[in-house]
């Protein structure tokens, strides 16, 4: 099981993991042993996530999306096939809880009166500085 947080907590069943060949680390191992992680997380038929995350889910995974809603998740930093799978347990977790993290509204404000005096009195003295650039008239 994979404790997301109190409330959401992810059966070990609706997680799939593929083991493959790595590129990685791992010297003349790297052709023998199957240490690269591939999680398979079916989003769309969970019942583990809330139907008011998966849609913010889906669009932060982005390309790690199938079309059947599946979450792909590949790790394959370590040489270690255990450690890989805790890699992509991991990201898994970080995914959900960032979907779960509600940004805070912004407020409108207005600018002060001196904030908008003081914009106007600077337009005011570009203006005068561009009108002084202009051609020199002779009085003759």
């Amino acid at each position: 099981m994979l404790e997301i947080n109190s409330n959401i907590t992810i059966r070990s069943s609706e997680l799939h993991f593929d083991f493959v060949r790595s590129s990685g680390p791992g010297g003349q191992n790297v052709n023998k042993v199957a240490s690269a992680v591939q999680l398979r997380f079916d989003l769309r038929n969970s019942t583990s996530i809330p139907e008011e995350i998966k849609p913010k889910l889906l669009k932060l995974a982005g390309k790690r999306v199938t079309s059947d809603g599946i979450i792909v998740l590949d790790a394959r930093t370590s040489r270690s096939q255990s450690q890989n799978r805790e890699e992509a347990l991991k990201r898994l977790k970080a995914l959900i809880l960032k979907a779960l993290h509600k940004p805070k509204p912004r407020r409108k404000t207005k600018p002060t009166r001196a904030s908008i005096e003081k914009r106007l009195k600077n337009k005011k003295n570009r203006g005068r500085v561009k009108r002084l650039r202009g051609d020199v008239k002779d009085d003759d």
